[in-house]
């Protein structure tokens, strides 16, 4: 499959966010794309507190999905984005929509691990997604399946995902500025490609917040698209062939000895 990923800086007006993501998704088509990943929090990005959030989200069938929609619809164009998903029982949830080329909800993560790191807390606006088996989309012989940004430092999440059948790992993120992340997102990502001997396709916000850089890698390590620091779409092919041919050279998930079972919040909590 022709895989696109889309980087740019969303704002805090989720109609503006819409037209940077119309232009994207045209690129996309245009370059003949099958699927196009776009950032996390694509509805809203700013530097408030993450109790912000709560304000501006949104439920999957509100404007800015609905808006998403229309567009794939219009250019037959499956798309991956990630919105501030509103929950009528508590905080909002950082989540993942998948739409297919009728603009059809695929698929859906709420993302698990929240970032509360580097002295941030998005646990302060965000509800925490649970343990249900994933939603895996379908091309041919690949099967992806998806992650969100904070989830690459846990090597466990995407093991989870290829227990499941995942041989592509889709990440939009939006990596946060600071010192050595730009090359902590570069080393996690391969890392992820390298250990499951699967395909990472990466789609990060660029700046003044985040870091962009999105990558594409191969199952063997390779960096094969990379974006740079613009706003803008880069394409990949992903070859099932690849992944059968590294898997018979590096058969590391065959010689595996541990299988990942979710948690105990408790429990990590002691560590």
């Amino acid at each position: 499959m022709r895989i696109a990923s889309g980087q740019f800086s969303a704002g805090k007006v989720p109609q503006d966010n819409l037209q940077q993501i119309a232009g994207l998704m045209q690129a996309a088509a245009l370059g003949n794309a099958d699927l196009l990943v776009l950032p996390e929090s694509s509805l809203y990005a700013g530097n408030e507190p993450p109790t912000a959030l709560a304000d501006v989200a949104e439920p999957l069938d509100g404007p800015f999905i609905s808006g998403i929609a229309a567009l794939a619809r219009a250019l037959r164009l499956p798309v991956v984005v990630g919105t501030t998903e509103a929950n009528p029982d508590g905080l909002p949830f950082n989540t993942l929509v998948a739409l297919d080329a009728d603009g059809a909800v695929q698929g859906r993560y709420r993302k698990i691990h929240l970032y509360d790191a580097f002295g941030y807390r998005e646990s302060d606006g965000t509800s925490q997604g649970s343990f249900d088996p994933p939603d895996l989309i379908s091309y041919g012989q690949l099967r992806l399946g998806m992650l969100t940004c904070y989830d690459v430092r846990f090597p466990e999440s995407a093991r989870y995902l290829v227990d499941a059948g995942a041989n592509v790992l889709l990440l939009p993120a939006m990596w946060i500025v600071g010192p050595g992340k730009e090359d902590h997102f570069n080393t996690l990502v391969r890392a992820r490609a390298i250990e499951n001997t699967s395909y990472v396709v990466t789609a990060n916000q660029c700046g003044p917040l985040a870091t962009a850089y999105s990558i594409v890698v191969d199952p063997f390590g390779v960096v094969i698209a990379n974006a740079g620091e613009l706003p803008g779409v880069v394409f990949a092919q992903l070859e099932p062939e690849r992944i059968a041919a590294v898997r018979t050279r590096v058969p590391s998930l065959r010689n595996r000895r541990f299988r990942v079972i979710p948690g105990d919040e408790e429990q990590a909590k002691k560590v």
